[in-house]
């Protein structure tokens, strides 16, 4: 997904953090399957909080595209705002969530609540740093796409990893319907929000802290 506005070559800055990342995941599924430590690689649904996960890698990708975008001529008005609105995008998520969750705890709203958060998050953040939100919501995609294909063939295979598995309260579904539920919808919403909100958070205060640290080249016209 390459950008040629201001010359941005989005899929070029992407790619060796997205392969990292595709590692991971494999790592991450290699030692599920065989029962490696839980600690490194927890098998409850969500992945409870398991050290090998490529969660970690979001603000350490954040970052790196920030201070490499920096460096490229695509710099901030100020680091400081862009974090604040990713602070105002959490805030804003929670809102949704809380919102609807004081409506009806069933688990449709719930569902429909992440999904509102996650567009809502999305929708505050994307205009402080345009060349940083493009560029997380590609790695995003990127990185999340593959994981949804592995929840589709965990589910089918019934691997016993937490790929498989949805939040508690999930009622019973056939396969299909299963993946579409905890695999695609909540990897193409609520984890790319994750993606883009905390990579801004991370990368604007970076930016700030290095301040004129951090040198600029004007991109080639």
């Amino acid at each position: 997904m390459a950008s040629s506005r201001q010359g941005l070559d989005i899929k070029h800055l992407i790619l060796i953090p997205a392969i990292i990342t595709f590692g991971v995941t494999l790592l991450r599924l290699v030692g599920e399957l065989n029962q490696w430590s839980p600690i490194l690689f927890g098998r409850e649904a969500g992945g409870g909080g398991s050290i090998v996960g490529i969660s970690w890698l979001v603000p350490f990708f954040g970052i790196y595209f920030a201070l490499k975008l920096v460096k490229m001529g695509h710099a901030p008005a100020s680091g400081w705002k862009t974090a604040g609105s990713a602070l105002l995008g959490v805030v804003a998520g929670a809102a949704v969530i809380a919102i609807l969750f004081s409506l009806s705890q069933s688990f449709v709203v719930l569902a429909a609540a992440g999904v509102l958060a996650a567009l809502t998050a999305l929708f505050v953040v994307r205009k402080t740093w345009p060349a940083l939100f493009r560029t997380l919501l590609a790695y995003g995609f990127a990185v999340r796409i593959p994981v949804a294909i592995v929840m589709l063939f965990a589910i089918y295979g019934e691997w016993g990893t937490h790929y498989e598995l949805g939040a508690p309260g999930t009622p019973e579904m056939a396969p299909f319907v299963k993946w579409i539920v905890i695999g695609v919808i909540p990897q193409m919403t609520a984890w790319i929000a994750y993606t883009v909100v905390f990579g801004s958070l991370f990368g604007g205060i970076a930016v700030a802290l290095a301040g004129k640290g951090v040198k600029q080249t004007v991109p080639a016209a």
